[in-house]
């Protein structure tokens, strides 16, 4: 994860079950308004964030309990990071089919990367990815 000077900041290794995601974004959530973050901001940021652990504990470790989700979270008066790791072999997001092409539409997965792009300013895999960097800029509204 980037360095810079957080106001504050979280780091996490969470077991591979879905029901650990809502509790630990509700606390990021609840640090962003502390913050003064907006609340398009904070939508914004719970949305990538979701699908990103949710990526990693279906996805990447397919929900196998035994297997963890690291998650380093940090923001400061204008910049939101968060850097989500599983534990399994990666992906190449570049072979993720277009959510929006007529064959896909009727599927049940494949947005999320579509998702989280569109909700932060920047998204970058590592080279095997099995890593996932969002960052987001506080909006001036």
């Amino acid at each position: 994860m980037t360095r810079f000077s957080w106001i504050w900041s979280l780091v996490r290794k969470i077991p591979a079950q879905a029901d650990l995601c809502a509790p630990l974004i509700a606390k990021v959530l609840n640090a962003l308004e502390q913050h003064n973050w907006n609340s398009e901001d904070q939508f914004a940021i719970r949305m990538a964030l979701e699908e990103a652990i949710m990526n990693a504990i279906k996805h990447g470790n397919d929900c196998d309990p035994s297997k963890t989700v690291g998650i380093e979270i940090g923001f400061n008066d204008d910049r939101f990071e968060a850097v989500v790791t599983d534990s399994g072999g990666g992906f190449d997001p570049e072979q993720i089919p277009d959510p929006t092409a007529d064959e896909n539409l009727g599927k049940t997965s494949g947005r999320g990367v579509m998702l989280m792009k569109e909700f932060v300013d920047s998204l970058e895999f590592n080279e095997c990815g099995n890593k996932v960097t969002l960052t987001k800029t506080k909006s001036n509204f």
